[in-house]
């Protein structure tokens, strides 16, 4: 079997290296450190070298990860007991415990699948992105993730709660929650995990995980954050 090349973990700026030789940890207390966050795991994720692939392990029991290519193309959602390979050059890996979301990014040297930002281009120079918001559903969107996009380095940020991102736009707490179960209800039909939960279930992790989804899809960027300081209405079409 040819010699496993470390990968590089990045979190907040700093650089991990991964041996090969050994499970590198990823939790509360593990090889990295994410945060003292009572929600997150002692150790949630693993990355180990197994069978001439580098893969990521989550050996949580409760939190899920949302993992994404570079150029946003490819997401997946990693649940408790899952594994996945790493085959890109550059993955991010996102996930959330309690009300803060935390993202880091895996850096492996070679690219298995040999991506190009051409996957964007789509011959015509457009996106055909799987779903389309309206506006009024984009402006919720951008409200729970502004936190997140409003960074420059993976790292942490707290989601707002419903009410402050209501607040946020100006918005009654009918119209956000009735714009948020459209937006889920949405994503859930083209098959998007973790959004839908029993009756009052989970309202919490469905806000982060949109979010996770939305930042990891490219559904939303930075570029889009001005829509929000010019959002005067609490009625864009829903």
């Amino acid at each position: 079997m040819h010699a496993m090349t470390p990968l590089k973990v990045e979190f907040c700026g700093e650089w991990y290296t991964v041996d090969p030789d050994r499970p590198f940890g990823i939790g509360r207390e593990s090889d990295l450190v994410i945060d003292e966050n009572p929600y997150l795991h002692r150790t949630f994720l693993t990355l180990r070298a197994e069978h001439g692939l580098w893969w990521l392990h989550n050996v949580g029991q409760l939190l899920s990860a949302t993992v994404s290519d570079a150029t946003g193309g490819v997401q997946a959602w990693l649940a408790p007991g899952a594994r996945l390979p790493i085959v890109f050059q550059t993955m991010h890996v996102m996930f959330s415990a309690g009300s803060t979301t935390y993202d880091f990014a895996i850096h492996a040297e070679t690219d298995l699948y040999a991506t190009s930002l051409t996957t964007t281009e789509a011959g015509t120079g457009t996106t055909i992105m799987p779903v389309t918001l309206t506006a009024g559903q984009r402006l919720l969107v951008l409200a729970l993730a502004e936190p997140v996009l409003v960074q420059h380095a993976a790292g942490r940020a707290t989601v707002p709660s419903s009410a402050e991102a209501a607040q946020r736009l100006g918005w009654s707490m009918t119209t956000f929650n009735r714009k948020l179960d459209n937006v889920c209800e949405k994503l859930d039909r083209i098959g998007v995990q973790g959004l839908r939960g029993g009756r009052g279930k989970l309202a919490t992790n469905r806000r982060t995980r949109l979010v996770e989804y939305a930042v990891a899809t490219r559904l939303v960027s930075a570029d889009d954050l001005p829509l929000l300081d010019a959002a005067n209405t609490a009625d864009d079409a829903s």
